[in-house]
């Protein structure tokens, strides 16, 4: 065999493919990167996922859009449930609601840096405002009008009253905890659809007649026992001319979708009626701030009615107080030492066992936790301080003197 004329396929020296090997070897390695980043993700989404099952969050999410990539929706989904509690939240500093404007070709990224200069949404939440929009596929959804927004709304709460059909209906939304004066006096600032703040109030406090005998729940209330506790707090859709007393049967019968059977055999089981496990959830609703120590706080209360024990609950002093010029709210805070001694049947310093009704309406967390409470044998709480616990938490105690540890850990 003759090697003079022999070629080989390849010199070795040659380094004239190296450009191209580089970037196979580039595009392997980022191929691989993604893989890893999307694993990682998965595994950062699951614990999450734990996480929150196991502190009973109500801020999990669905599957979000179907135009997400895998890697953005696994991204995303880590994401928001990262950030689940201020999901939960109020999105702004503000207390009133403000006329929001959105102009025609105004892009999601300009709509949230308009919420943030306007205060309904906190400074630095832009970005989970626009990650919440995206990962539901809502980015692209807003459409050019005025809204009235309500900077004590959650971020998934604007949403909705932004992406309400403006023309059709609109969006109305109540809060958990508010009183029923509060739900009339935002309806006071919105001015929604056909609704008199003033009727609304009258149909619910009794002076006005309205016939609640659809909902069963209602029948062992007195003929003129306001209606508070049963306001159920949520985002309502509704038409342009809708009515007071309409308005008002879509929450009854909204509190009775979400009051399951099952809710109602365990609230019988502990002995409480419907209207008595609605007024300890609406005590729960105002003393938590953080959902996963809803039923922690539930079987506090519940644990000093098994005493029995009296409550000692300030949400209920609150109430009693009502509102005044002095403090400017509902809801006054801090509370004195003479503001415990009000004389009135709410005040659970002053009287034991429950309030005759409830004290504000309650969301659906602080029924849950009253018909599933933790159990525990606490009989104290008082919010913490500091790294003791997390924002807005509580310390709990098993009696009287664990309890004035934990007020001299934070207050002395």
């Amino acid at each position: 065999m003759s090697y003079q004329n022999f070629k080989p396929n390849r010199n070795p020296y040659d380094d004239s493919t190296l450009p191209t090997r580089m970037i196979w070897t580039s595009l392997r390695l980022l191929i691989f990167s993604v893989v890893v980043l999307i694993f990682l993700a998965g595994l950062a989404v699951l614990y999450v996922n734990w996480q929150s099952a196991n502190q009973g969050s109500q801020a999990l999410l669905d599957e979000g859009s179907p135009d997400l990539s895998a890697a953005e929706r696994v991204a995303l989904q880590g994401y928001l449930l990262m950030q689940s509690q201020q999901l939960e939240e109020a999105a702004g500093p503000g207390i009133t609601p403000v006329q929001f404007e959105i102009e025609g070709g105004t892009n999601a990224n300009q709509v949230a840096i308009n919420l943030s200069t306007q205060g309904v949404i906190d400074p630095g939440n832009e970005s989970l405002f626009l990650n919440y929009l995206r990962y539901y596929g809502l980015d692209s959804q807003l459409e050019a009008g005025t809204y009235t927004l309500d900077p004590q709304n959650t971020i998934p709460q604007l949403a909705d009253v932004l992406l309400s059909s403006f023309d059709n209906e609109i969006a109305i939304v109540f809060l958990e905890g508010w009183r029923m004066e509060q739900m009339a006096n935002y309806i006071a600032e919105v001015r929604p659809a056909a609704i008199d703040p003033n009727l609304f109030l009258g149909l619910v406090q009794r002076t006005v007649p309205f016939d609640t005998s659809a909902w069963t729940h209602l029948n062992e209330l007195e003929s003129n026992q306001s209606l508070e506790g049963f306001l159920f707090p949520d985002t309502y859709q509704i038409a342009t001319d809708t009515t007071a007393e309409q308005l008002l049967t879509l929450m009854l019968s909204n509190f009775e979708a979400q009051v399951t059977p099952a809710m109602l055999q365990s609230f019988g089981a502990q002995g409480l009626s419907v209207q008595e496990a609605v007024t300890i959830a609406s005590i729960v609703e105002r003393e938590a701030v953080r959902p996963d120590e809803r039923p922690t706080i539930a079987s506090v209360y519940l644990n000093r009615l098994a005493i029995p024990m009296r409550l000692e609950a300030d949400p209920t002093v609150q109430y009693a107080l009502g509102y005044g010029e002095a403090w400017g709210t509902w809801w006054k805070s801090p509370l004195s030492f003479d503001d415990l001694k009000v004389a009135s049947p709410y005040n659970t310093y002053a009287n034991e066992g429950i309030p005759p009704a409830p004290i504000a309406n309650p969301g659906l967390g602080s029924l849950q936790a009253v018909a599933a409470p933790a159990q525990t044998d606490y009989l104290f709480f008082v919010a913490g301080c500091g790294d003791n616990v997390p924002a807005g938490g509580h310390l709990f105690g098993l009696d009287y003197d664990e309890h004035l540890a934990n007020v001299e850990l934070c207050y002395e």
